[in-house]
């Protein structure tokens, strides 16, 4: 495993749209690790595979020590909305109120290469939101309704 340099600010690849995971290789297998070690090193909860520099689409979250990995995810069902303030690890020192989905469905290919699905609500929803933004582009603060700094 290795850390991997988190990508900040005005970099132009947490601007660009990452590609489908066709197999699960070694080489996105380290990319996972590296990404763990990475978030963790950060004292973060989630990660996707852009704040890395690496336009794939691959989202990593631990919450409670709880290491989850998607690749390809994709929401497909979501219910009700909250507000809570979000920061992230590509914008430090920045904080906004935020309106996400209460729970969600999510359609994904686990770390052994087999498609599943999850539900998931609260943190744990807003986080996986959070991250699946990064895969297409957008930052959380392209959604705040209150940018704290």
């Amino acid at each position: 495993m290795a850390l991997r340099q988190i990508r900040v600010d005005s970099d132009p690849v947490l601007r660009k749209e990452a590609r489908k995971v066709d197999k699960i290789t070694p080489r996105i297998d380290m990319l996972i690790d590296d990404m763990f070690e990475t978030m963790y090193q950060a004292h973060g909860i989630g990660l996707a595979a852009p704040q890395v520099g690496v336009l794939r689409r691959v989202i990593i979250v631990d919450i409670d020590k709880k290491p989850l990995v998607f690749v390809n995810p994709k929401v497909v069902w979501q219910e009700g909305k909250e507000y809570s303030i979000e920061g992230c690890l590509s914008l430090p020192g920045k904080t906004g109120e935020v309106e996400r989905p209460l729970k969600i469905k999510l359609e994904y290919t686990n770390r052994k290469g087999n498609k599943t699905m999850i539900e998931a609500e609260g943190l744990l929803a807003r986080v996986i939101c959070h991250e699946i933004d990064h895969l297409n582009g957008v930052l959380f603060t392209d959604r705040i309704v209150d940018l704290e700094e």
